[in-house]
């Protein structure tokens, strides 16, 4: 655990990706099997403890020091692995603990082999044998958030230049391997590959530019082809006869939360499009959507009432053909030779978007505000489909967004280097009740403001606390802020009744009184929606 825990740290102090790759490259060089694989796993969200929550570990807290000083220090730090790690007792006064490092496969399987009565004495038993920094690290393990800036995409690429590999050799492989990793790690260190199904593997997806409209004129339309940018999340569809894939677009198995999509995906081949979710036969809101994404197993009437599908965009395996090196005139003509043999009930052909000239284009994705959809996609003829976000191929010319002076009413500290900030903001827009105007929450966002903003948007949020509900405080009701949405959609959890999709501040609005902000009735006319609900 001690390295660990240093690499933990060291990883959280170190803001430029080539030293985070640096550090990663030296622990793998370091640090033995299984402890490296751990390691990695834990990086990558491949360490799943779930008898160890966040509020288990707080029964263990308050069971050995006061609950009220405990949650008073909380409170203030604002982070449980960083109270936990400095309020736990060091021992008796006569010196430090000296006790063998465990490492970090053996902590793991320590808290894995205990039964649920004996699993707070073991938690107990580990806090007392490690120091606040191990501790910091293994509270951190147990909850999933280690906020070290590190995302799976630079560990796999850490791995490749640790073993002088293609990236994208690791991105194909990865999916197919579990923790500890020793087969990964034995083929970067000279061994032979590991065997993975080729047929279920992930293929590491082409990704857009944002279009820079300045570059249109220089671009000639007749190269390109358009189709639409719908409104869900990027999937791969895989199968085979050895079985069925759903992966996000980082990589991410999210079969369970699918299990109608995955049952259809009756046809050998690998799609790459966007999984929407259906209401009443028609493509139903983002919000439908997370719904099905927030649950790992949806219940009968989600299925029935929301049933997924995939909007293909592009076909990249046909059977065990793969077709990535074609250029995307020849994959859509085989996407569409694929869908019309197979017809799956659960994906359709995303449509293409003709259009003569940019000013038709534009219009076309002008009307994308009622629809579905966040905007076009423009896609070169003859581009092949490569890995990562080549320059000059792809374009995603997403809408415009909305703007909207809403009030701030909540504020909460944040996580990682922000714990000790109000820097979560949730806010309203006025809605008419039988007593007069009130405020209505259509938000909450953590981004678009920079350091010095966040220092002066703390300092004013201290100053005008209200009331507490648990970690969220009230703030008076007096500060404006512009926030920027992509759109609006309707949400039964709020007291609106609708909900912003992808909120940021754009503006902080510390001259515009509170009373001259937005109404419900004009953000939800904007949004296309009933102004009366």
């Amino acid at each position: 655990m001690i390295r660990f825990a240093a690499l933990l740290q060291s990883l959280a102090f170190t803001p430029s990706r080539g030293g985070k790759l640096r550090l990663l490259d030296a622990y793998f060089r370091a640090v033995p099997d299984p402890d490296r694989g751990w390691a990695l796993a834990a990086l990558t969200g491949g360490v799943d403890l779930p008898q160890v929550t966040p509020s288990f570990i707080r029964g263990v807290a308050e069971a050995r020091v006061d609950p009220v000083l405990f949650r008073l220090s909380h409170d203030y730090v604002g982070d449980l692995a960083e109270t936990v790690a400095l309020i736990w007792p060091e021992g008796p006064a006569t010196g430090p603990k000296i006790a063998p490092d465990p490492g970090l496969a053996a902590t793991l399987d320590a808290l894995r082999a205990t039964t649920r009565a004996d699993r707070p004495a073991a938690l107990a038993a580990l806090f007392d044998t490690l120091g606040a920094s191990e501790r910091l690290a293994l509270v951190k393990l147990c909850t999933g958030g280690l906020r070290v800036g590190v995302s799976g995409g630079l560990a796999r690429q850490a791995l490749a230049a640790y073993g002088g590999k293609d990236p994208a050799m690791i991105e194909e492989l990865w999916h197919g391997l579990r923790a500890p990793y020793a087969d990964l790690f034995a083929w970067l260190d000279g061994g032979p590959a590991p065997q993975v199904d080729a047929a279920l593997a992930f293929r590491p997806m082409m990704l857009a530019n944002p279009l820079d409209e300045a570059a249109l004129p220089a671009m000639a339309p007749a190269a390109f082809a358009a189709e639409v940018k719908w409104d869900g999340i990027r999937i791969e569809a895989a199968s085979c006869a050895h079985g069925r894939r759903l992966y996000s677009r980082t990589g991410e198995d999210i079969a369970p939360a699918f299990p109608d999509l995955l049952a259809a995906l009756d046809a050998p081949g690998c799609i790459d499009g966007e999984l929407l979710v259906l209401r009443g036969g028609e493509i139903a809101p983002f919000s439908d959507l997370q719904s099905r994404l927030n649950r790992k197993r949806p219940t009968k009437g989600m299925l029935a009432d929301l049933p997924a599908i995939v909007m293909a965009y592009d076909l990249l395996h046909d059977g065990e053909s793969d077709l990535r090196a074609l250029p995307w005139h020849a994959r859509r003509a085989a996407l569409e030779g694929w869908i019309a043999r197979h017809s799956p009930a659960c994906v359709r052909l995303s449509e293409a978007l003709p259009f003569d000239d940019w000013p038709a284009l534009r219009a076309r994705r002008a009307a994308a505000r009622g629809a579905e959809e966040e905007g076009v996609m423009i896609k070169r003829r003859d581009a092949p489909y490569l890995a990562g976000r080549p320059a000059g191929q792809w374009f995603k010319w997403k809408r415009a967004p909305l703007t909207a002076d809403c009030v701030l009413m909540y504020a909460q500290r944040g996580h990682g280097r922000r714990s000790s900030y109000y820097s979560d903001y949730t806010f309203g827009v006025w809605a008419e009740g039988e007593g007069g105007p009130y405020l209505a929450p259509v938000g909450k966002a953590y981004s678009g403001f920079t350091d010095e903003e966040l220092a002066r948007l703390d300092k004013w949020v201290r100053a005008h606390l209200t009331e507490r509900f648990g970690p969220v405080r009230g703030v008076t009701p007096e500060l404006v802020l512009e926030v920027a949405f992509d759109a609006l959609a309707p949400s039964g959890r709020r007291k609106s009744g609708v909900a912003m999709r992808f909120p940021r501040i754009a503006r902080i609005r510390w001259d515009k009184p509170a009373a001259e902000a937005d109404r419900l009735s004009t953000l939800r006319a904007m949004a296309g929606l009933d102004p009366e609900g």
